[in-house]
């Protein structure tokens, strides 16, 4: 009886982490533009990748959105690509914007776009963490995809850098802080 209950606890305990999809705001509430083109993923990926946008720093959705319209713009603009890199950008309030969203391939973890969705944290967290707020809002976005069947339930997380490609993504606070969360 005492193992039935333990059980039953577990499983409320895994249900309410990812009992529901946080608040997401939309392509068009943030302006984005129209993609180059679109690539689809086949779901669910192996991967959650965690990035830091390593500029800027935003606390409402104003300011969030039009930093997610100025990565858009560098990103299309200066780097030539189809669209922003990003699947999820969290701002510093908590709020979620649709990158590329769900089920389309990324451009943000070479080698590994079609494997992965990426969560970048709006900002620089090479010296400091994201806000309680935003840490939240990854892991419920995160959950969100497990309980969707986007990402798998044994999913890997990884922060960009441990990916390769020289970079000190997501910035060494919150790289460290990653390593002790769940899948990692």
């Amino acid at each position: 009886m005492l193992g039935l209950l333990i059980s039953f606890l577990a499983t409320v305990q895994i249900s309410l982490v990812y009992a529901a999809c946080p608040t997401i705001v939309t392509r068009a509430a943030w302006g984005a533009r129209a993609p180059k083109s679109v690539s689809y993923l086949t779901n669910p990926v192996h991967y959650a990748f965690i990035h830091h946008s390593e500029a800027g720093e935003c606390n409402d959705r104003t300011s969030c959105a039009a930093l997610v319209r100025s990565y858009q713009n560098y990103h299309m603009d200066t780097n030539g690509w189809a669209d922003i890199g990003y699947s999820f950008l969290i701002g510093g309030d908590g709020s979620v914007f649709e990158g590329r969203g769900w089920d389309r391939v990324g451009a943000h973890t070479q080698g590994y776009n079609s494997v992965g969705y990426a969560f970048c944290f709006i900002g620089n967290f090479m010296t400091k963490l994201p806000t309680a707020a935003a840490q939240q809002a990854a892991h419920d976005i995160i959950g969100c995809g497990v309980t969707s069947g986007k990402i798998q339930s044994a999913y890997v997380l990884r922060g960009h850098r441990d990916m390769g490609g020289g970079t000190d993504c997501p910035g060494n606070t919150l790289y460290n802080a990653i390593r002790s969360w769940p899948h990692y």
